[in-house]
């Protein structure tokens, strides 16, 4: 499933690259074809994966902590209700149904998409919190515990602290260098988190784009199609990068 994924992208991508450079017509009509066979055959290995969505969803219903437990719960069920979209359309294509109404159709599945994946970068979020919060504790204990002045912790410092600003722009702009020092070094020390924060800001554009919210083109959506495809095969072939719950 990943690699048709990945392969429909790269024709979406390819197929921006030939129209950009001049390519025949011909030859741009072949890649639209083969993204469109690419796109239908990922439909019909789709077929059951609404059932899929939703038992996982039931799974995430008993988890411990309230705000994991609402954001995967509901990013599954939008998912199941986007599977289930994308077999109507898939019947529509296929020409079982041909009177379905693919476009009102593919704007609902593009809905719960973007639904599902706003609910996966609230979890991200959350997880990069808790994880912030955690390593700030830490090092306030490590500071007492050395009895010596916090590295940076300028949230406790005062004006007449030496070497530390004074307040106003520069004081904020020391706070925010280390917040982001801090966030890159965990998400450094979390790949599945990394990989989890990329794959769902990558597949965002391609909703939006669809929608009409942000328009950002075949290239972009091609591009990112491709890199939250490329992630997804890498954590099916190494399973510790896939971020748990």
């Amino acid at each position: 499933m990943g690699k048709l994924r990945a392969a429909q992208y790269a024709c979406s991508l390819l197929g921006h690259a030939l129209q950009k450079h001049g390519a025949s017509p011909e030859l741009q009509k072949q890649i639209r074809q083969l993204e469109s066979h690419l796109s239908l055959g990922r439909k019909l290995l789709r077929l059951g994966n609404s059932a899929d969505a939703l038992e996982s969803a039931k799974r995430a219903v008993h988890l411990s902590d309230v705000v994991l437990r609402f954001c995967i719960t509901v990013s599954h069920l939008n998912r199941a209700l986007y599977f289930a979209c994308d077999n109507v359309l898939w019947a529509g294509k296929s020409g079982l149904a041909p009177r379905v109404d693919q476009e009102k159709w593919a704007q609902r599945s593009f809905r719960y998409y973007l639904f599902s994946l706003i609910m996966n970068l609230s979890r991200d979020a959350y997880e990069i919190r808790l994880l912030m919060e955690q390593e700030s504790s830490a090092c306030s204990r490590r500071v007492k515990g050395s009895g010596g002045g916090a590295p940076g912790g300028i949230e406790n410092a005062g004006p007449g602290v030496p070497g530390t600003p004074g307040g106003g722009l520069p004081h904020l702009a020391l706070k925010l260098q280390l917040r982001v020092l801090l966030l890159a070094r965990i998400l450094r020390g979390h790949p599945p988190l990394l990989l989890d924060v990329v794959r769902n800001a990558c597949d965002l554009f391609i909703p939006l784009d669809k929608l009409g919210l942000w328009r950002c083109g075949p290239g972009i959506v091609g591009l990112c199609g491709l890199v939250s495809s490329i992630l997804s095969i890498l954590t099916l072939i190494c399973p510790w990068l896939r971020l748990k719950p």
